[in-house]
């Protein structure tokens, strides 16, 4: 089933207790009245929604489109993510204001009720900036401005009863396509599904990986030193002004997603190849371990930012523009690192999108990709080398399907299960192959706005020798 349910506020109103987010204070916005923020925001929801494109591509090209100071721009982002967080709950209480569904083809009208709803329900916005400008933004829209005073009722009726009507819903199951939950229920069980569902409709905090001095630089950052290494914060603002960001001691990189690299231990003076290298998290962690590391992707504007961040971090790669599907080279490396594209069905909390553009054939489809890639990487390891392989999938077909499928076809390489005195890794989050497995409802003991993390799988794979 599509996860479009509830579309044009259809009649699907559950009563049951909600996973949604709780209220946090809303920046206020810093140019004139904060419309130009709210129709960025509105812009990129419907981008995501209606066209089917990635967040981050619209939200780019939309707050640059007007030129949004850094706070305008994180409160259009806060107001968009927190509505594809809660979309499903959003819509259902809305519903229960509108005597009839809404027409259909009506541009951004359905969006900008979203919004202003995440506002006023979800983000302590006050009701006259959240509801005037609304109607604002309805009038201003063609197909949507004979709605302006209903809109301006409806909301004013949200914002006087809704808490109420909002916390009383299920938000998981109102805002999860039913496809992914009923994948989750078969593979971890029906309580951890709603566990993992959960977490991932929260909001992440930030992870940092440091080069060095894990304690002071936790102390520095006023974070906390998790047991795997990284640091994480809470709400920090910009990262640009952050201590240690233009010195180059550090990086931002989701706990998770550093955990493979350090499974490989010491990697000073090894010969280091990372397929889809970009963003560059694996390839700065690699490179900072004295490895000498040839990073490919086949988006040059990627690899640009990689370069930056590098140069920014003091330290160097050899980097190609090249698809990993026929990279070939010279030489065999001692590691060959295949963080392989994926569903990403584990980042939710950080891609919130993938609820709206992922379709259940997108699984079998990148796992045949990922079979593909996986079968060109083992060419490029030397004898006794490791395949080190991973992705931010909680799907098993995209993880320890496709690794017992390759082991089946290659003889020569065994797995190398994560030792288990292994300290950063608990012994929790390994599988019962020795492989790595991560769920966003892990941490579940930390504090509030500190908990979670993505959703990874890793395999160590050795060559033989001869």
């Amino acid at each position: 089933m599509s996860n479009d349910r509830g579309a044009r506020f259809g009649k699907r109103t559950p009563q049951r207790p909600r996973d949604a987010l709780k209220p946090s204070p809303s920046p206020s916005p810093t140019s004139g009245d904060g419309l130009p923020a709210r129709d960025v925001a509105v812009s990129a929801l419907f981008s995501v929604l209606v066209e089917k494109r990635p967040f981050d591509d619209v939200f780019a090209k939309a707050s640059a489109a007007r030129a949004l100071a850094p706070r305008d721009r994180a409160f259009a982002r806060l107001i968009a993510t927190t509505v594809l967080r809660n979309r499903g709950s959003l819509q259902a209480v809305l519903r229960t204001y509108l005597e009839k569904p809404l027409p259909e083809h009506l541009g951004r009208l359905e969006h900008i009720l979203l919004a202003a709803a995440a506002q006023l329900l979800l983000l302590q916005t006050p009701p006259h900036a959240a509801i005037s400008l609304a109607v604002d933004q309805c009038r201003a829209d063609r197909n949507g401005r004979r709605f302006g005073n209903l809109v301006n009722a409806v909301l004013r009726r949200l914002s006087e009863s809704g808490s109420g009507r909002f916390a009383s819903l299920d938000n998981a199951t109102l805002t999860f396509p039913d496809w992914l939950l009923d994948r989750w229920s078969r593979t971890y069980g029906v309580a951890e599904a709603r566990h993992i569902a959960r977490a991932s409709l929260s909001e992440p905090p930030l992870d940092i990986t440091v080069k060095s001095d894990t304690d002071t630089w936790a102390s520095r950052l006023n974070g906390i030193a998790l047991p795997t290494g990284s640091i994480r914060c809470s709400h920090v603002g910009r990262i640009e002004e952050l201590d240690g960001y233009a010195d180059g001691a550090w990086w931002i990189q989701d706990a998770a997603a550093a955990l493979p690299v350090k499974l490989l231990g010491d990697v000073s003076g090894l010969s280091a190849l990372d397929l889809c290298a970009a963003p560059g998290g694996k390839t700065a962690q690699l490179a900072a371990g004295g490895a000498r590391v040839v990073a490919v992707d086949k988006s040059a504007g990627r690899l640009t930012r990689l370069n930056e961040n590098l140069q920014r971090l003091g330290l160097s790669a050899e980097v190609s523009v090249a698809d990993a599907q026929s990279y070939t080279s010279e030489m065999t490396f001692d590691v060959v690192l295949l963080d392989a594209p994926c569903t990403a069905t584990g980042t939710i909390r950080r891609h919130p999108d993938i609820l709206y553009l992922k379709r259940p054939e997108d699984v079998a489809a990148l796992a045949a990709l990922q079979a593909k890639l996986l079968r060109q990487a083992a060419r490029l390891v030397k004898p006794g080398g490791t395949l080190l392989y991973c992705t931010c999938s909680l799907e098993p077909e995209e993880g320890e399907d496709q690794i017992a499928a390759f082991l089946a076809e290659h003889g020569d390489f065994r797995r190398r299960p994560i030792a288990l005195g292994e300290a950063v890794v608990p012994l929790l989050w390994r599988t019962a192959d020795g492989d790595l497995r991560t769920l966003p409802s892990n941490f579940p003991e930390l504090p509030e706005g500190l908990r979670g993390l993505d959703g990874f799988f890793a395999s160590m794979l050795v060559k033989s020798d001869c």
